[in-house]
């Protein structure tokens, strides 16, 4: 019932938004001039350009999709709700692929649309959109969704499956299958709404609705009602064994294996408590977890990694093995890099040195290895020192140089400030920017403001000068 309720109201939202900006269109108000002006065609991360738009904020997406395993092919409709931040002529969303929109409309008027180099949808409504209005975009398409197959980040977006698809999108892979300003400061909450032939499973971010079958086709709905970025957003169709529990607290704990790599009786139960035992020894160290429900996904995508989607990671595996040390990075990472995420791709070190630290943590309380053994093999057997750990450049945020040398600047500082403060960092620094973005400068003036010193000296030597620090 809480799920049939939630997706009602997500339906009157969309109803009230699509009223009041139908009634700030005609108001008295509205008559005064404004200069509308075209938003900008990208976020402004340097790393990549095209991603992301200017001049709205979307507050939730609305994805109904139908998929046919035969053909590999979506039909779909995404509703978009947003609050103009200018005086907007026209916006961009991104959309990318092959994918044939049919019909497109911006509160309830059909409006003109362009589409133009590797992702951008170019909407001009039928008339301008004044600042602070709340919008709603609806867009209707068709086809069979292509992956990105990047030849320095690998493969995002939506990856087709032996028995169906899963989409992990991871940086840039979101757009190829639902319009999107696919930028990491636009949080906005989701709900999907998925239709497979009967016999499929459907999991995604968030909280399960009610599902129904009708004519050998089942229906799924999900709703993530945290703030989330787009690259965290997450999608998986096929053959699954699922299995719920609880975690921390009598939080809904629902992971899910493959049923083409579960091969050994119980491993659903293993898999399940192994998240669960995780969740509540990490919210120990970081604070309460910080969204409604957790869990995971292990399937055989063929993508060579896993990726902290929010709530509900996803693990790439040929068997149904489960190993800790990967569910506590990614794990981990639903505290730095999911509830916080950064404001640029250059900060991703914030995401992937707490997520590696977790690692580590956890080797020395489940298997007895201190955390000062590991940062010391780290250190002697790092071959490459250079780059910038708060700049690696576009082609490297996935690097070594991101996950090891991040993680040895949390030890390094752990080592400075004491266990007494840095644990207390490890709590406060989420618990303030909950749900948030958060940059490299942010944190550096956070723990001098925690431990009141100036460690201006030390972040640049760890953060921002290539070399191996001396210790």
């Amino acid at each position: 019932m809480r799920g049939a309720n939630r997706n009602r109201g997500h339906l009157l939202v969309v109803s009230c938004v699509l009223s009041a900006a139908l009634l700030a269109a005609t108001s008295p108000a509205a008559e005064a001039a404004p200069r509308y002006s075209p938003g900008a065609p990208g976020a402004g991360d340097p790393y990549f350009p095209d991603m992301g738009n200017g001049g709205y904020d979307v507050s939730h997406y609305d994805i109904r999709l139908a998929f046919d395993p035969g053909t590999g092919a979506i039909d779909a409709t995404t509703t978009v709700l947003a609050t103009a931040t200018q005086d907007l002529s026209r916006f961009d969303l991104d959309f990318q692929g092959p994918l044939t929109i049919g019909k497109l409309s911006v509160n309830g008027r059909a409006a003109t649309f362009t589409r133009s180099g590797a992702q951008e949808l170019v909407i001009t409504p039928p008339s301008g959109l004044r600042k602070g209005s709340p919008f709603v975009v609806s867009v209707s398409y068709s086809g069979v969704p292509q992956k990105i197959d990047d030849p320095a980040l690998g493969v995002s977006g939506w990856v087709a499956t032996k028995d169906g698809a899963v989409a992990l999108n991871q940086p840039i892979g979101a757009a190829t299958y639902y319009p999107v300003n696919d930028t990491p400061t636009d949080k906005a909450t989701y709900t999907q709404t998925i239709t497979v032939p009967a016999g499929l499973t459907v999991l995604a971010n968030g909280e399960p609705g009610p599902t129904t079958t009708r004519d050998h086709r089942t229906t799924f709905r999900w709703s993530m009602n945290r703030p989330m970025a787009s690259e965290l957003s997450m999608l998986a169709i096929g053959d699954y064994a699922v299995t719920r529990g609880v975690a921390a607290g009598g939080l809904p704990n629902i992971t899910a294996i493959g049923k083409s790599i579960d091969t050994k009786p119980g491993q659903g139960k293993v898999f399940n408590q192994t998240t669960a035992q995780i969740v509540q020894w990490e919210s120990s160290l970081y604070g309460p977890y910080p969204f409604d429900s957790t869990g995971g996904i292990l399937a055989d995508v063929g993508v060579g990694y896993a990726l902290e989607t929010q709530g509900r990671p996803v693990y790439d595996r040929r068997t149904n093995d489960v190993d800790g040390d990967l569910l506590a990075h990614e794990l981990g990472h639903q505290w730095f890099g999911d509830s916080l995420t950064p404001v640029r791709w250059s900060d991703i070190w914030l995401n992937e040195g707490f997520a590696t630290y977790s690692e580590w943590l956890y080797q020395e309380k489940f298997n007895g290895i201190p955390v000062q053994q590991t940062f010391a093999k780290v250190y002697a057997d790092e071959k490459d020192w250079s780059g910038q750990v708060a700049d690696p450049g576009r082609d490297h945020i996935f690097d070594d140089l991101v996950y090891n040398r991040g993680a040895m600047t949390l030890h390094a500082l752990r080592t400075k400030i004491g266990d007494a403060a840095f644990f207390k960092l490890l709590t406060l620094w989420p618990a303030t920017h909950r749900y948030g973005n958060v940059s490299t400068r942010q944190f550096i003036e956070f723990v001098e403001r925690l431990t009141g010193r100036n460690l201006d000296a030390f972040f640049d030597t760890w953060l921002y000068r290539p070399g191996k620090p001396a210790l």
